[in-house]
Order: structure tokens, then sequence, then C-alpha cells
């Protein structure tokens, strides 16, 4: 069973019983949905060893390098929320597999250092510089859970506000005092630090954002196909053997609902 049904079937569990004043069963496992299939133990725990059993026989050959997705974006530029959560989240929730991504929350933002620290001026505000740091943290501090969590907030109506319950939601053994530790002090500003490096050093240089590299590579042609059907340029990228959900094969698998 992949990732995405696990946890649309618990958000959907979730918000039905809450919706019909039942209340809640006790939860199966400690573990959120998209942990599942990361151990056998885990699976056991879960009660779920036979669905991450059929997903693992049909992921591609890890020998093959995957794709690899850079997005040099602003925590609160509309164009870069629009791509992340329609375009760059549902196609890593379906081509995980055979796709990597690398976010950096930096974009047109501007540093100056003063006293050894950096500060940084952003394009929609100090809010935005707000938003950046935040998510470079929870990238530092959450690693796997990063990605959704941020979905999480980048969907929400404000971003900042989303930030804590965002967390709870996907690593809620993660403490929102360590995130705002990293956000206030010398780590975080060195994180920021090394998104700006990075987005400096991007060839050819970029122009606005938000801006898409394939396996490290811009160009505009690139950019255009991301922007358009990333799905579609990903699963043509990847050298491997396609998996299903790019040919469209069906897979005869004993499956389980919500």
């Amino acid at each position: 069973m992949k990732a995405y049904t696990l946890i649309v079937c618990a958000i959907i569990c979730l918000t039905s019983e809450k919706c019909y004043g039942k209340s809640k069963p006790k939860p199966s496992c400690q573990y959120p949905p998209s942990q599942w299939c990361k151990t056998l133990e885990i699976a056991i725990e879960c009660k779920v060893q036979k669905q991450c059993l059929e997903l693992n026989a049909t992921k591609p050959d890890p020998a093959d390098p995957k794709v690899v997705v850079g997005l040099y974006y602003e925590s609160l530029c509309p164009g870069c929320r629009g791509f992340l959560v329609r375009q760059l989240f549902p196609t890593w929730v379906m081509l995980m597999d055979i796709m990597d991504v690398e976010l950096v929350p930096f974009g047109n933002a501007q540093e100056q250092q003063h006293g050894g620290k950096y500060e940084f001026l952003c394009q929609h505000g100090d809010e935005e510089c707000q938003g950046n740091m935040i998510e470079t943290c929870i990238m530092n501090v959450t690693e796997d859970a990063a990605f959704p969590i941020i979905f999480c907030m980048e969907s929400s109506s404000n971003v900042l506000s989303a930030a804590q319950p965002c967390l709870q939601l996907y690593a809620p053994s993660v403490k929102w005092e360590t995130i705002m530790s990293c956000v206030k002090g010398d780590v975080g500003n060195k994180l920021m630090h090394m998104n700006a490096l990075k987005t400096n050093a991007l060839k050819p240089p970029h122009e606005y954002v938000p801006w898409v590299t394939i396996n490290g590579e811009h160009t505009e042609d690139l950019q255009d196909k991301a922007m358009s059907s990333l799905f579609s340029l990903v699963c043509s990228m990847y050298k491997g053997g396609k998996p299903p959900a790019c040919t469209g094969a069906l897979k005869k698998l004993d499956r389980s609902y919500c």
C-alpha cells in the first residue's frame, strides 16, 4: 500500500469519527502511517506487513539512481506555494521510489553579515524570512517527516500559524521548542546561510522563483516541463525500469481498504 493511501485512510478515519461524534479508537500502533513500512518490526506492530511486502515487491531496483528534483523557493511566494502543493508534493507521493526532493528556502532573499551572524532581507517581508527559517530548521530536525510538514504548512491559509500543528501531526515526538531553538539560535542562522550559498551558486543564476533543477541542472525547457507536468518529466527522466505509476500497468495485488 502506498504511503499516500495510508495517510489518506488515517485522515478519513479520524475526521469521520469526529464528525459523527464517536469516541476515537485506540491507535493500532504508535507510528504515523508514513513510517509503517520503515522496518519489519514496525510493520508487524501496525499490522500492515502484508501490504508492506507487496509495496517492496513493486519497488524499482535501488541500483538505478533516483531523479533529484530541486526546488529553490520562498515560503510565502504564491507561485512557489502553488508549485509545491499542486505539483511537487503529489508527484513525490506517487513517485517517491524513483524521486528525491531537495528543498532550498531562500529564493530572492539577500543576506548581510553583522558581528559574526547573518541577517536576511526577504522579498515578502520578515514573515517570509521567519517561514524560510522554520522550514529550514524542520528539515534539519525531522528529516524524513520534513516534506509532509512543509506541504502541510504551504497548503494552509497561514503558513506560519500552521507550522506548529503540522509538526505535531507528522512528527509528534519533536517538540516545537526544539524547532524554535534552531530558528532563534546559531544553528538556524548557519543553515540559512548555507541556503544562501546554494542559491547563489546556481548555474545559470536563478532569475525568479520557483526555480526548479533536475539532477542539479536547470534549463528553460526543464523548467517549463516541470511547471506543466512534473509527474511526466520525472517518469521520462528516470533511467531504470518504469514503475507502474509511470506506465499505467495494472498490478493484481491483494489490497486492503479503509
